[in-house]
């Protein structure tokens, strides 16, 4: 925390400089730490804090400048939001020692008034490697040309990124309007025990009830617990949250600019 004649100091540093604060900044931390937390952060949260965690056109909110962040030590505040999520953003199981290398890495990032993005050129991946990443991983669902497709909506390589691992998801904005490409509907099967299939959009469940939309628009709503129903949720985008774990951060920078490299294509 600021004393009275530090804070006074640092504000009067930053009339100076035309309204930019900076603020003290922390000791380097352990490199091999930070680089395991670089690794971490770029497989689990790039995809909504964008790859210099002040968020971006498809990221959530700034961390650098968030106080959760600022206020943290070693992981100890940021730990219960990761593993509990909080809004839109999910749970992650991430070990104690995990998290402290994400909150590492996230403190080599200054930290000043300035909100502003900055503007980072994220096409920095091995083209061939995104190509050869994507027939393995992606080919099964996505063809070429659908690919090239979805490329060319994109223009900002940050929201092309960040709609490729999770579309429908354009980061924990508020008013900032939705997500270029929409999720697809989770759907749910509902057998009841004397056999009769009910299908529609998913709308709500629970430990005790599942509701659904039929394609008729008819809204109901079954009782599962001690009833005998079965429930199969069928989620479009479960291969893509399965993947949120496993990318690296060469992964998701290769297949990014294999993308983009298949803009224009026929």
């Amino acid at each position: 925390m600021l004393s009275l004649g530090s804070a006074a100091t640092v504000l009067s540093q930053g009339q100076n400089q035309g309204g930019f604060v900076a603020y003290p900044q922390r000791p380097p931390g352990d490199p091999s730490a930070i680089e395991r937390g670089k690794g971490l952060y770029g497989a689990n949260c790039t995809f909504c804090h964008g790859v210099d965690a002040r968020g971006g056109d498809g990221g959530g909110p700034n961390l650098v400048r968030s106080s959760l962040v600022i206020e943290d030590q070693k992981g100890e505040r940021i730990a219960p939001v990761i593993r509990d999520g909080r809004g839109s953003m999910p749970k992650f199981q991430l070990t104690d020692t995990q998290i402290a290398d994400i909150a590492e890495f996230l403190h080599t990032f200054p930290v000043s008034s300035r909100s502003g993005r900055a503007n980072i050129n994220i096409v920095i991946g091995d083209t061939s490697k995104g190509q050869a990443y994507v027939a393995a991983k992606c080919a099964a669902c996505h063809a070429t040309a659908a690919l090239a497709a979805f490329a060319a909506k994109l223009e900002d390589p940050k929201m092309l990124q960040q709609m490729w691992l999770m579309p429908g998801n354009a980061g924990g904005r508020g008013g900032g309007g939705g997500a270029p490409i929409p999720a697809p509907p989770i759907s749910v099967a509902v057998t009841a025990p004397s056999g009769e299939l009910i299908v529609g959009e998913l709308s709500r469940i629970d430990d005790f009830t599942v509701s659904l939309k039929q394609s008729d628009g008819t809204f109901r709503t079954f009782r599962t617990e001690g009833t005998g129903i079965k429930v199969e949720i069928r989620d479009p985008l479960s291969p893509h949250k399965q993947l949120l774990r496993e990318y690296t951060d060469a992964d998701i920078h290769n297949v990014t600019a294999y993308l983009v490299s298949l803009r224009g294509r026929p």
